[in-house]
């Protein structure tokens, strides 16, 4: 009977403790559920954090006022403005705007190809001022090309001035470079020497400016004077130079200065091959022979590419040099001489020895002056530079027969307008 009870109560040990196995180890649906569950309380927590948190703000907010130790904190859009600075009565202005565009290293120059110049304006009509002290200190400095951020052009205060000036980036050298401390004497401070040494591109705005104030704690105390900013602009890195335009271009120039012609392009590789190098002779072509040049283009120049090439070169100055070309007697029209400037503009006519009104021309007459200056263009390499004088009235677009109705062809070439009067 021992026995018996005593394997009895092993049998009984062992089923408690296959029963405990089974409450330990859950089944794997179970754990899958409580994951499912547990993650969706997550998901709602997450939920329910922003509006709760807004919920106790509010409600803390509202027991701070109404509890009588609540003492007013006074937030940005509450704070009374800070005092105002005093009025500035002078205004420190830029003569002229920088010329664009601008590269790292490069000199900066004002629009006309000079040096920027740094003059005292009043504050009120932007006149120059003829009371002004005997010598301001100034400093060139960069400036933020979106500051200031509400629209405004000018600043109210010193100190909000100073918040726009642009540091360096860590490593690098400042980023205007040159004369940048200047001695304003009788209203006026010239930039003899100012450049960029690192392009804009790193900057939210992607642009600088430029502006000018009186150095802090160099002594002045005068009225307030305002400080000068430039327009916002890009500075490109210099090796973009080597493809720079060029506004206006030089005789010399190469002819992918021009607008619309690309250095190495499909255009400057046309002209290249129709011996068209420089701007110069790009301009003798389309004094003497528009219609070639415009079939050297080819269809892949638009109308408004065209216009916009011509119209840029025609921005370059021809200068005053003057060349002779002269032929004997043909066809018994009789001697005569053309004088043509640099690009191949009529600038006189002598018929054997008298000079001559192109209108006052005949037909055969202008057939023969016609002529001549095609051969004069074939020649140019060859021609001699005539002793005269070259005045404003000689230039070839205030001739009568150079007038057109058409005021994007003023550049109309003496020869075409010969040609088609000696048709009649």
């Amino acid at each position: 009977m021992a026995a018996k009870r005593l394997h009895d109560g092993s049998e009984n040990e062992e089923d408690r403790r296959d029963e405990k196995r089974m409450h330990r180890l859950p089944s794997f649906s179970t754990v899958i559920k409580e994951a499912v569950m547990m993650k969706q309380v997550h998901n709602v927590f997450m939920l329910l954090e922003p509006l709760l948190r807004r919920v106790v703000q509010e409600e803390l907010q509202a027991g701070l006022v109404r509890s009588p130790r609540y003492i007013e904190r006074s937030s940005p859009e509450t704070s009374p403005p800070p005092p105002s600075s005093p009025r500035a009565t002078w205004r420190l202005a830029f003569l002229h705007p920088p010329q664009l565009p601008i590269f790292t290293g490069s000199k900066i120059e004002d629009a006309h190809g000079n040096p920027l110049q740094v003059i005292l304006v009043d504050a009120d009509t932007g006149s120059p001022c003829q009371n002004v002290p005997q010598f301001l200190r100034v400093e060139v400095v960069p400036i933020f090309g979106d500051f200031p951020h509400d629209g405004r052009e000018e600043c109210s205060s010193a100190a909000e001035f100073a918040r726009g000036v642009v540091k360096e980036r860590a490593g690098k050298r400042p980023l205007l470079t040159g004369e940048v401390a200047l001695t304003m004497r009788d209203g006026r401070a010239t930039v003899g020497e100012l450049q960029f040494t690192d392009n804009s591109s790193w900057l939210r705005c992607r642009k600088f400016r430029i502006g000018a104030r009186v150095v802090p704690g160099s002594g002045y105390e005068g009225p307030r004077v305002a400080e000068a900013m430039t327009e916002a602009f890009n500075v490109r890195d210099h090796r973009g130079e080597l493809y720079r335009k060029h506004y206006p271009p030089a005789l010399g120039d190469d002819v992918w200065r021009l607008e619309k012609i690309g250095k190495e392009g499909a255009f400057h590789k046309k002209l290249t091959q129709s011996g068209v190098r420089t701007v110069q002779e790009f301009l003798q072509m389309l004094v003497v022979k528009p219609d070639v040049l415009r079939m050297i283009m080819g269809d892949g120049m638009t109308d408004r590419m065209w216009e916009a090439t011509t119209k840029h070169a025609r921005q370059c100055e021809a200068g005053d040099r003057v060349y002779a070309y002269t032929a004997g007697q043909t066809g018994g029209v009789g001697g005569a001489t053309v004088y043509v400037n640099s690009i191949c503009q009529l600038v006189k006519i002598e018929l054997a020895g008298v000079e001559c009104v192109p209108q006052h021309l005949n037909r055969a007459q202008k057939a023969y002056v016609h002529q001549l200056l095609l051969e004069a263009f074939e020649q140019r390499a060859s021609l001699q530079e005539a002793d005269i004088l070259l005045h404003a009235s000689h230039s070839s677009n205030d001739l009568p027969l150079l007038q057109s109705k058409h005021p994007t062809r003023s550049l109309a070439p003496i020869s075409y307008m010969l040609l088609k009067y000696s048709e009649f």
